[in-house]
């Protein structure tokens, strides 16, 4: 894993816990996308990876590093993105890049210039010149040159309209395979066709985390159509969510799904069935009704 967090704990005393037992893992070549609503614990995650903060309790690791002991070494590996993010207004964009270029001695000239003409960045505009959407381009701009192995990304899509987003993802998946990439969003559409893992962040934990292949995947709505009106069984199997009905339609989501075990679990529990009709959710469907399961089960727990 180039990321890995165990039961991250942070504490801002009277203010109470950011992070409550935050546990994550980013492998390898992947683009993970933590989600999850302002106030989450998303950007406090990303502090305690860069060293910005040190955890109450808690380990994290970051290239292999405790990153409490992340040296120059691993930052030349790193690129990072925010959307508060400082940049020297005084420089001209060509300066701040020629001030960045000895810190990195994989530092590609080429890339540089092909960076800068994808994104169409002038090279003798002033920083405090530009708009926050071109500032966020700016930022981007500095980041993959030296060719990171991972890129962290916080919010960075805050505020761009879907041009400047467009162009800001165009840039990202042409340089995708070469690097991995942790990008914290509160907005869903802005990480679909980007991200292969994605994990949701809710009060300072991981709440859940796995692949988009293997999250879309497992997740069908389900419509049962029966010879007489409908009712909810009284035991369901657990991935059966959000079950009603309608007249003689029972409905659900079924977030274990395989055509073998759906058919066996209907049948089990359902006669008189006229038609199953089984597709595909869209990804926004599949996070809320995950989400508001786990945090009402986490309700219960407590």
């Amino acid at each position: 894993m180039i990321v890995r967090t165990d039961n991250l704990h942070l504490s801002y005393g009277r203010q109470g816990e950011a992070l409550r037992g935050l546990s994550l893992e980013v492998p390898e070549g992947s683009a993970y996308a933590l989600i999850g609503a302002n106030g989450a614990g998303k950007t406090t995650t990303i502090k305690v990876l860069m060293n910005m903060l040190a955890p109450s309790k808690g380990s994290a690791t970051v290239l292999g590093v405790d990153s409490r002991r992340i040296s120059p070494r691993e930052l030349t590996q790193i690129g990072y993105v925010s959307e508060n993010q400082i940049l020297p207004g005084r420089l001209r964009v060509g300066e701040f890049l020629r001030f960045l270029r000895p810190f990195y001695p994989t530092w590609d000239m080429e890339l540089e210039g092909s960076i800068l003409e994808r994104l169409r960045l002038p090279a003798e505009r002033r920083i405090s010149d530009l708009s926050h959407g071109m500032r966020l381009k700016m930022a981007l701009a500095g980041a993959l040159p030296f060719r990171p192995r991972l890129l962290v990304l916080d919010e960075p899509f805050s505020g761009l309209d879907p041009l400047f987003r467009d162009e800001f993802m165009d840039q990202l998946l042409h340089q995708a395979g070469e690097m991995s990439i942790l990008i914290s969003s509160h907005e869903l559409g802005e990480i679909e066709g980007v991200a292969t893992h994605v994990g949701f962040i809710d009060g300072g934990k991981v709440l859940f985390q796995e692949s988009m292949e293997e999250l879309t995947g497992r997740s069908r709505a389900v419509r049962i159509t029966l010879q007489r009106p409908a009712a909810v069984p009284k035991q369901i199997p657990a991935g059966w969510l959000q079950a009603s009905v309608e007249g003689n339609v029972l409905s659900f989501v079924d977030t274990q799904f395989a055509d073998e075990r759906l058919a066996a679990d209907i049948g089990s529990l359902l006669t008189g069935i006229r038609q199953v009709d089984v597709e595909p959710l869209p990804l926004r469907v599949i996070f809320t009704t995950l989400a508001r399961e786990r945090q009402q089960s986490g309700a219960r727990e407590h």
